[in-house]
Formats: structure tokens, C-alpha cells, sequence
């Protein structure tokens, strides 16, 4: 067995750990090790911004993963995608960039991760961002000088968009320009990761850069085993690729980034957990930490489907010419259909007033689809669109759990949906909402069949049992290693430092106290960007 030494090493380069990469490596004092289970990110279909209906559930690109039988939803299971590739799910997501409203992160420091306020985080996202805006000439100007590109790409975005924008104002909601400034509540034409027509992941944003770098060392296709652990300290990792197996060891601090599903998986692995849980699979408990893997939260939209009498990208999409005709505009100009993303309008609104926030997020979609249980995507050859509501902050909370020693094996993914009459009623609200946007007179005009199931006539019990049935994950998975004050309560401190396990962090979207409100790319790269900067301070000044 051979092994390898550094000063830092980082598991998984998804959206976090490309940030770390990029941060651990800028002084050049440090050597780093950034370790992946996947491959390149170079793939047309990963560049291409509509491609990832291509990629959703390609085995080489994405762990593919199904969630358990889940009660709440009538028994249901549901495939659960998550990035196996360079930028990780910032590879393979549909390119929404929401920051999450101001309300998320005061929660955060509530809930003991002190530091974490949005004040402080705002400026985070502030120095990360570059905004690609329209003016009211067309013209594109940028603001802030940030890695991560956030384009307004509404110049190519399907004409049918106007009707949804028309039912927003007709229900009352702000319209806005762009969520990610201070306006935070509104629908939007949704701002995306997309830069010159292209996807820009974190990969593309942070790691690129840092590969210029001497001092950073990338391995892929390489399983991480576990993370070796001597007198309370991580010292090191264990991992396998083409056959062998490997031991590299950090100087100063390993960080797992490998998400909500990977990262308590190899807590576990490594006797970092449940002491009950590992005894019974024969794995030494290093450290009996009760919390890691619990605490799991998604959000659940449910989505319905309407046939247009005006043409929406399905007319273009949903035929074998149209599609050839939207792939050789793309080659060759990088504009047309497949160089936007499907999620054209979205934003935060109210189910109801008096409200102190938003607390449900719609989306609005030029084009209807099904998504089968396997995850291939099929386009409806007629006319279509998608109204889905998503409610923002779930307390229902499930679980990540091994179920063997072998590293190989998928963990079990237990989202125990609905769990709570709070997230019940939440489905409810969702189901009302979308039942008024329907009947407002702007989307009425454009309707020609409301798809079975319809909804309009549903009452409540009808809205909650169509939930169960129909409701899908929008694949934003969190919170199984949170921060929190103690080893009771969560896995990780204020710092992202693992309670009882010396020179071991966790920096990804299992870090969350709780669920944002929105789409979980954005804060995760500033989740690792503020985890960096938290590094860098501890290296000067040890604990």
C-alpha cells in the first residue's frame, strides 16, 4: 500500500470543494490534496446548459441514487441525482443561482452557528459574484468581479415567459429584477450559473484557476474508503482507484466535502457516529457522535402540467427536426433553446398575508415534461408548460445511514417526508397557490388542457393526497452533518470542526442548520468560501 503526505486534503470537488481547492492553495504555503469520486467535466451535454436532462441519470457522471420507500409519500421511492464528475452537482444541476432569503441564515446563528448571520454571509456572496446584467438597451454589463458568474440570460428565454410574469402580477407578487441584490421576495426571470452560453460550475469558477498551481494535486476516479483516525485526530484517508489502495496523509486538517448523502456516509465508514449503528456493522467507533446523518431535509415541489394554445419550447424540443435544428444553433452561436436552462421564471412569495416571510418558492417552466422513475426524461410532443410550487423551509427531517462496512454500498437515503402536520399543511398551501395561479386570467388565456391529474377543483384533502402521490424532491438534500452548540444537537461547531475528532471538517450542504429557502448551489459555495477563510485563520492561529 502506497501513501502520499500533505498539508491539506479535501474530499470531493463538487460545489465545495473546488471553493477549498481554489482558497487552500492562492498563498502557495500549502499542499493540497483534492480528491474525486468521479471524472472530467468535459462533456458537451455538461456544458451545454438545457444538457442536463443528459445527464440526470448517466452512471458516469452521477451517483444515481434511490431513496427508500418513503411513508409520507404513499410508499413511494425517488430517484435522488447527485454529481459524481469535476463541480460535482454544480456539474449536472439546472444552474438556478437563489442566495436564500435573510430570514435562512439568522436561523442559522440561532441555531448555534454563530458567525453566520446574513449579514455576514451577504458580503461572502457579494465578493464571490459576478453579475452579468441586462440594461434596458440589451446591453451586458457585469457587476462585482466575483468567480462565479451569474448571468441574466432573459434576452433568450422562450416569449411564453410573459404570460407567467402577467398571472405573478395578477396574484399580487412583486416582480423584480433579481433576487440576488436586495430585493428578496418577488418572482423573477431566474438568474443562472451560465457564462457565454455555456455552464459555469464551481469547477469552471474555482478550480480551473488553482490547477495553474504547484502546490494542488487532483485525483479522480478514486473511491474514498474512509478517513483514517489515531488518538482523536484525522490524520489521514484511504482510498482506492484502479484496483490499489492508497493512504494519504494531512499535515493540518482534512475536509470531507462530499455532500448531504457522502459525506455522513464516510463519517460513518471512518467510526465516526451512532456507536449503536457502527457496532452492529463491526465498525471501531472512534467517536460516538449520535447526530451524524440525522437531521436530513429536501425540498418537496409538486408540478402541473397544462397544454398550451400558444407554441412554448416543446414545439421546438418535443420533435426529432427541432431538436436537430436547437442543436446546430447552439454549435454554432451558442444561442437558442438549449443554451438556456428550463427553469425560466421562479422566485419567493407568500402563501397568505400577515405573513413575516416568504414561504413557498414557484417555478415556472415554458415547456412540459415527465421525469420516469429511472430519471430519463421524456418531452410532451404539444405545446406545454409547468407550474410547480415548492415550499421553502420543511421541518419534516429524515436520515442518512450505512447499512454495511463496505464503502462500495450505497447508503440508505430515508427523506421521511410529510412527517410533520406543519409540512402537511405546507402541501396543502402549495397545492392552493397553484390552483389560484392557474385560474388567474393570463394563464387561462394560454391554457388550452389542464393535464390529469387537475387540480383546480381539488379541496384540501384532495390537495394533501395529491401531494403524497405526485410531489417529487427539487434535489436539494441537507443538514445530515450540521452545525450546531454541542455533540448533542449536531456533528459539526460553529467552524465546521467535527465535535470530538481533532483536525476533521465537514464543509458541503450537509453542514446547514437547517434547509435555505431556494436552491442550494449558491450557498454552498459560500458556505466553503467562509469554510476557507475559517481554515486559513485556525492554520495561524491552531486549536
Amino acid at each position: 500500500m502506497s501513501s502520499e503526505e500533505y498539508d491539506y486534503i479535501v474530499v470531493g470537488a463538487g460545489s465545495a470543494g473546488c471553493v477549498l481547492a481554489d482558497r487552500l492553495t492562492a498563498c502557495g504555503r500549502y499542499k493540497t490534496l483534492l480528491i474525486e469520486a468521479g471524472g472530467t467535466d468535459k462533456r458537451f451535454w455538461i456544458k451545454t446548459p438545457l444538457g442536463y436532462a443528459k445527464t440526470f441519470n448517466n452512471p458516469q457522471m452521477n451517483w444515481c441514487y434511490t431513496a427508500s420507500a418513503d411513508p409520507g409519500l404513499n410508499g413511494r421511492t425517488a430517484f435522488w441525482p447527485r454529481g459524481r464528475v469535476l463541480g460535482g452537482s454544480s456539474s449536472i444541476n439546472a444552474m438556478a443561482y437563489m442566495r436564500g432569503l435573510p430570514r435562512d441564515f439568522n436561523d442559522w446563528e440561532q441555531a448555534g452557528a454563530t458567525g453566520w448571520s446574513w449579514k455576514t454571509v451577504k458580503k461572502i456572496y457579494e465578493t464571490l459574484e459576478t453579475q452579468s446584467e441586462l440594461n434596458n438597451r440589451g446591453q451586458r454589463q457585469s457587476i462585482g468581479q466575483g468567480p462565479v458568474w451569474v448571468s441574466d440570460i432573459s434576452d433568450q428565454m422562450h416569449p411564453f415567459t410573459q404570460h407567467f410574469m402577467a398571472g405573478a402580477q395578477e396574484m399580487g407578487w412583486p416582480v423584480v429584477n433579481n433576487l440576488n441584490s436586495d430585493q428578496t421576495e418577488g418572482m423573477m426571470k431566474i438568474r443562472s450559473t451560465v457564462r457565454n452560453g455555456r455552464r459555469w460550475s464551481s469547477a469552471d469558477a474555482f478550480l480551473r484557476p488553482a490547477l495553474r498551481r504547484h502546490n494542488l494535486r487532483v485525483v479522480t476516479g478514486a473511491l474514498v474508503e474512509k478517513v483514517l483516525i489515531k488518538n482523536g485526530r484525522a490524520s489521514g484517508i484511504q482510498y482506492q482507484i484502479g484496483g490499489h489502495v492508497i493512504k494519504a496523509t494531512a499535515n493540518s486538517e482534512i475536509i470531507l466535502s462530499a455532500g448531504a448523502i457522502n459525506s455522513p456516509q464516510l463519517l460513518q465508514l471512518s467510526g465516526v457516529g451512532p456507536k449503536m449503528l457502527l457496532s452492529s456493522l463491526g465498525i471501531r467507533v472512534e467517536c460516538d457522535l449520535s447526530q451524524v446523518g440525522q437531521g436530513l431535509q429536501d425540498h418537496l415541489g409538486i408540478s402541473h402540467y397544462f397544454h398550451a394554445k400558444e407554441a412554448t419550447l416543446n414545439n421546438k424540443l418535443g420533435n426529432w427536426f427541432g431538436k436537430m435544428w436547437a442543436g446546430a444553433q447552439y454549435m454554432m452561436i451558442r444561442r437558442g433553446p438549449l443554451s438556456v436552462p428550463v427553469n425560466q421564471v421562479s422566485g419567493f412569495i407568500r402563501s397568505h398575508d400577515g405573513l413575516s416571510a416568504p414561504d413557498l418558492q414557484i417555478y415556472c417552466n415554458p415547456m412540459s415534461y415527465k421525469t420516469d422513475a429511472d430519471g430519463k426524461t421524456r418531452i410532451d410532443s404539444r405545446a406545454g408548460f409547468l407550474l410547480c410550487a415548492q415550499p421553502c423551509r420543511p421541518t419534516s427531517c429524515g436520515e442518512i445511514c450505512i447499512s454495511s462496512s463496505n464503502p462500495n454500498k450505497s447508503p440508505e437515503i430515508k427523506p421521511n417526508s410529510l412527517s410533520t402536520s406543519y409540512d402537511q399543511m405546507m402541501a396543502v398551501k402549495a397545492g392552493k397557490v397553484l390552483q389560484e395561479l392557474a385560474n388567474t386570467s393570463s394563464i387561462r388565456a394560454v391554457t388550452e388542457e389542464r393535464i390529469a391529474p387537475d387540480i383546480i377543483n381539488m379541496d384540501d384533502n384532495e390537495l394533501l393526497e395529491n401531494f403524497r402521490e405526485r410531489s417529487g424532491t427539487i434535489f436539494h438534500p441537507t443538514s445530515t452533518c450540521r452545525m450546531g452548540q454541542t455533540a448533542q444537537d449536531s456533528v459539526l461547531d460553529c467552524r465546521l470542526r467535527v465535535h470530538g475528532v481533532r483536525g476533521l471538517r465537514v464543509i458541503d450542504a450537509s453542514a446547514f442548520p437547517n434547509l435555505t429557502s431556494g436552491n442550494t448551489n449558491a450557498p454552498v459555495m459560500m458556505l466553503a468560501a467562509r469554510g476557507a477563510d475559517l481554515i486559513m485563520q485556525d492554520a495561524n492561529n491552531p486549536f
